[in-house]
């Protein structure tokens, strides 16, 4: 199994590289996003959940992704991991994601953890400017998460801003390249396409080439 990443700041669109980079594949794929990963503060009222810095690095269980990814390159299917942003719940699903030949992992801390960038081929990083990032998030948030406008910019001055400039915008130098302008990017995503069909066949070629030589030794 081949592990992508991809990692910028909220609204870089990296939901939308990903999933057109699946789209694109003539294998079998999945996405992954670390949103799903947020750490359950259930044992909390709603208005605290409400003021939890969701934007810093720690309010992500890595441990739990990490052994979930582990699970899936040993060929074991693992459970489907949920958010409920409305109520900053987590929503699991007992529904199960089955090992494919690639994985997209896709986050604003998905380099954060070494584990994680170890196992990547191809680390991906969203170069956007902030302003657009932050007129796709009100879009997003207002439509897809039933958020207010005041509710956005709250976070953003708070939270969403302040991480960015000390932890996302850093990431940068742990990729392999930078995706300019956002997700919908053709010339991009037809070079993470070929890389991976490349290595897919690369890979391919390498098994045959080991059972080839197990099947000599044997005889």
């Amino acid at each position: 199994m081949i592990v992508i990443g991809v990692c910028g700041g909220s609204g870089s669109g990296k939901s939308t590289l990903a999933r057109l980079i699946s789209q694109s594949l003539s294998c079998s794929s999945r996405i992954i996003g670390l949103d799903c990963y947020y750490r359950d503060h259930a044992h909390l009222p709603f208005e605290e959940r409400v003021h939890i810095n969701y934007d810093e690095p720690d309010v992500f269980d890595f441990d739990e992704l990490y052994e979930d990814i582990k699970l899936l390159m040993e060929g074991k299917p693992i459970t489907t991991k949920g958010y409920d942003y409305a109520n900053h719940r987590r929503a699991d699903s007992p529904e199960l994601i089955y090992p494919t030949d690639v994985l997209i992992l896709e986050g604003i801390h998905m380099f954060r953890d070494k584990r994680l960038t170890d196992i990547m081929s191809l680390k991906v990083y969203m170069h956007v400017d902030v302003d657009v990032c932050l007129l796709r998030r009100v879009r997003r948030d207002m439509m897809k998460r039933g958020r207010s406008i005041e509710n956005i910019t709250e976070q953003y001055l708070a939270t969403v801003k302040p991480m960015y400039e000390e932890y996302i915008s850093k990431y940068i130098k742990e990729a392999d390249f930078a995706v300019m302008g956002g997700g919908k990017n053709p010339r991009a995503i037809d070079a993470i396409t070929a890389y991976i069909s490349a290595k897919l066949l690369a890979e391919k070629f390498d098994r045959q080439d080991q059972r080839a030589k197990e099947k000599a030794s044997e005889g």
